[in-house]
């Protein structure tokens, strides 16, 4: 660490939600942390990946931590303080500003960016937690089985800080740690052979068998306007280019029903006939709502993460870097592709074609040209674990008879969502299918060998299936609580991880320090964890409510 400098506690290499969920948690508990961030903006998947948050159905209830709850109405109150907003939206509990279908809080990056920071605020000025943003890890020292330091290098200047810490947490969105310093992971898709998943790969494992990713963009429409991009340098090749996931071209209005595989085509703008919801495509990630603002903000803006800007023809991960960059410039070519075709060549219901007057907007994602300051990553390294979680633990069809999912004794936290694969780089198609409520185990967070580093990312103990309901923002940030909690207890119990999981008294105070300081939910209610997420009642006009009492 540089001169003068006191030793930290813990060391945190990534500040999306997981990383941040970790850091204050291990500061609420008096430890002190460096925390790195590649990019200039905090939150990860929910602010420089532009993803509004996937919840679940129970998440305005008590089914999520009590930090969790405050991320969230602290982004309501954001908007509360700052924007004008007509009387009905401002006095709505359950505030909505973009009036998204994906979600209950559909909003702008910038804020949750902002809500963090003031989450972080107290610890960052009493020096508690140091922030190191544009940092990136490029050298983990191992000695034996232990973390003996990590070297980050500033991408505004080249200099090098090399921390060595009790603690080391990777919480990067590829899971960087686990490549630099040789700790066993997986990538790509498993075998049945080796997870027995009836959804894993019938024959060999596939490493290259990847997630595509997505590289989102923040859009409006200003009729009457011509903001059509330059025709972008890939434009003819996706123009003509089929998915092989849905009938004809990749760049198009139609898809196919991720868990039926049924094509359906839903339209940009207006309402389906046959729906009282507007299920359009620019409804369904919209960010802002200009019918619950006044004054300057008279338009719409919605988020693009949609089925025909999801790249799948390179992966990331197991490939060279002149690969990698291919890729991920590609992805972005993608998004610009998809925009200008919306702009050109989208039929309209009036007969014409093209909307020109859609235009990216820079402000809502903090970047010069409005994509987003990084791409939606579903999929990274994953820790060869003490404790897998598999598909026959959480989904539905392999849990039938069995009463809901896998109950662990060694909860840390909860989640909800359905097992949900985006097409993959090896051209397999979408793998969707229901779960039950699930848990969080401690098994999963904990490496087979290494003691002192723990996951706070998509790279936990998942299987290339389930890491389709373990991604999502709220599960995301429960694995950093849970994490972040246990860095702090392992140097007050001078145990190390492991010894907290096999030991009962230790296990039993880590998960009272979770629920009783925290609120960390560690179970579900048997009526919710027993029925299948398919019947959860949703409200697609308004995003997640809690569970209808008496079911």
């Amino acid at each position: 660490m540089t001169p003068g400098q006191s030793r930290p506690d813990v060391v945190v290499a990534g500040g999306g939600l997981g990383g941040v969920a970790a850091a204050l948690t291990a500061a609420a508990l008096g430890r002190t942390v460096v925390l790195t961030e590649e990019l200039d903006w905090l939150g990860g998947q929910l602010t420089a990946q532009a993803v509004p948050p996937d919840e679940n159905a129970w998440i305005e209830g008590p089914y999520s931590s009590a930090s969790y709850q405050r991320l969230r109405a602290g982004i309501r109150d954001y908007y509360r303080r700052n924007y004008p907003m007509t009387a009905a939206a401002r006095d709505d509990v359950l505030l909505n500003p973009g009036r998204g279908l994906v979600s209950g809080l559909c909003h702008e990056p910038p804020v949750a960016v902002a809500v963090l920071s003031e989450l972080l605020a107290p610890y960052v000025s009493s020096g508690q937690i140091r922030v190191l943003m544009r940092h990136v890890p490029v050298a983990v020292e191992i000695e034996g089985d232990e973390v003996r330091s990590v070297t980050v290098r500033s991408l505004e200047t080249g200099a090098e800080q090399t921390f060595d810490a009790p603690y080391v947490v990777d919480a990067t969105e590829l899971g960087d740690l686990l490549e630099l310093g040789g700790v066993e992971h997986v990538i790509g898709a498993e075998s049945q052979e080796e997870t027995a998943e009836p959804h894993a790969l019938p024959g060999r494992a596939d490493p290259l068998d990847q997630q595509a990713i997505t590289w989102c963009c923040a859009i409006e429409h200003r009729p009457g306007e011509d903001h059509t991009l330059d025709k972008p340098a890939s434009y003819d090749f996706w123009l003509t280019h089929e998915s092989g996931v849905w009938p004809g071209a990749q760049l198009s209005l139609a898809d196919v029903d991720p868990g039926t595989l049924v094509a359906r085509e839903l339209p940009l703008f207006g309402e389906v006939a046959d729906s009282k919801i507007p299920r359009t495509r620019w409804c369904y990630r919209r960010i802002r709502s200009a019918d619950q603002f006044t004054g300057v903000l008279t338009t719409d803006v919605s988020l693009m993460n949609w089925p025909q800007n999801d790249y799948w023809l390179k992966p990331l991960l197991g490939v060279d870097q002149v690969t990698r960059q291919d890729a991920l410039e590609a992805s972005r070519d993608l998004t610009r592709s998809l925009v200008y075709w919306l702009q050109t060549s989208v039929a309209r219901p009036d007969g014409g074609t093209g909307y020109p007057g859609l235009r990216l907007c820079p402000e809502a994602v903090g970047t010069d040209d409005g994509l987003a300051k990084a791409p939606y990553i579903r999929e990274g390294r994953r820790i060869r674990a003490e404790f897998t979680v598999t598909e026959n633990h959480v989904a539905v069809a392999a849990r039938e008879g069995l009463g809901g999912p896998e109950q662990f004794g060694d909860s840390v936290g909860i989640g909800a969502y359905r097992i949900d694969l985006h097409p993959s780089t090896s051209g397999r198609t979408y793998v969707d299918m229901d779960t039950h409520p699930f848990q969080i185990p401690l098994g999963s967070l904990l490496p087979r060998r290494v003691r002192n580093l723990l996951p706070a990312n998509k790279n936990i103990g998942s299987t290339h299936i389930t890491n389709g309901c373990y991604r999502l923002h709220p599960v995301e940030w429960a694995i950093g609580e849970a994490v972040g909690a246990l860095t702090a207890f392992c140097l007050s119990e001078k145990a190390l991880p492991t010894q907290v999981r096999s030991d009962p008294r230790l296990l039993a105070d880590y998960q009272r320090l979770l629920s009783g300081t925290f609120g960390v939910p560690l179970e579900w209610p048997e009526q919710i964890r027993t029925r299948p997420l398919a019947d959860a009642a949703y409200r697609l006009d308004a995003a997640s409510t809690p569970l209808p009492a008496g079911v």
